[in-house]
């Protein structure tokens, strides 16, 4: 693979439908698109009109970049879904990202736990060293906390309810949101490509929790092996 890949990323875990092209080590078109559904419809026409206006073909791809959540349910799933097709039908590696690798993306600090926004002010919470994830993701009680998240010798907490967190922790807190979302996950995918040069694991869906609603009547997005 080239040094600097061009990487096609995108993600349809909360209520958008997002992508961005990275090449050449920089971000050539990116665009974000607001909407509470109809991201199956929406992701493939987004995604030609990414390449067209970086005047790229799906040819000229080196990998494919995708959120993995936690997020929305089935928006995870569509993503996904498209991801591992494209990635089998191009010959080309595809490499997931999660919501707590974005958020943590950039940040300084040897001990950081990322807190993102969950159901019934809940949150999802995931401790990092030195910028890489140092336990899994987890359901929480911001007023029960659990054991073991990283920061017993102090560190930084950013995301949702960070103040909060931070107080019971005993840390600093950084508040943060989430921007450039489709900028982010092809950078940090150009990154692990770049790595030790193993192939990346097929993405897969990071839900941390259950699902609340029922399945739908309609069949989901099949997730490829």
């Amino acid at each position: 693979m080239r040094s600097d890949p061009a990487i096609l990323a995108f993600d349809t875990s909360a209520a958008h439908c997002a992508a961005a092209l990275l090449f050449g080590g920089e971000i050539l078109q990116a665009e974000t698109r607001e909407m509470g559904s109809g991201q199956a419809e929406a992701l493939m026409p987004l995604l030609e009109d990414v390449l067209e206006a970086a005047h790229l073909g799906w040819k000229d791809l080196d990998a494919i970049a995708v959120g993995i959540g936690p997020g929305n349910f089935t928006g995870i799933r569509i993503s996904v879904s498209a991801a591992r097709g494209l990635a089998l039908a191009l010959g080309i590696p595809a490499v997931g990202v999660s919501t707590f690798d974005l958020m943590a993306y950039g940040q300084a600090g040897a001990e950081l736990l990322v807190s993102l926004a969950a159901p019934r002010d809940q949150v999802y919470l995931q401790p990092f060293h030195h910028g890489t994830a140092s336990g899994p993701g987890r359901l929480a009680d911001p007023a029960t906390l659990p054991g073991g998240l990283g920061l017993e010798d102090g560190g930084m907490v950013t995301g949702h309810r960070a103040e909060e967190i931070a107080r019971s922790l005993g840390a600093q807190a950084a508040p943060a949101e989430l921007e450039e979302i489709p900028q982010r996950i092809a950078r940090i995918a150009a990154e692990r490509l770049a790595g030790d040069g193993a192939a990346p694991e097929r993405p897969a869906p990071l839900y941390v929790r259950a699902a609340d609603a029922a399945p739908p009547s309609d069949p989901p997005p099949v997730i490829l092996p």
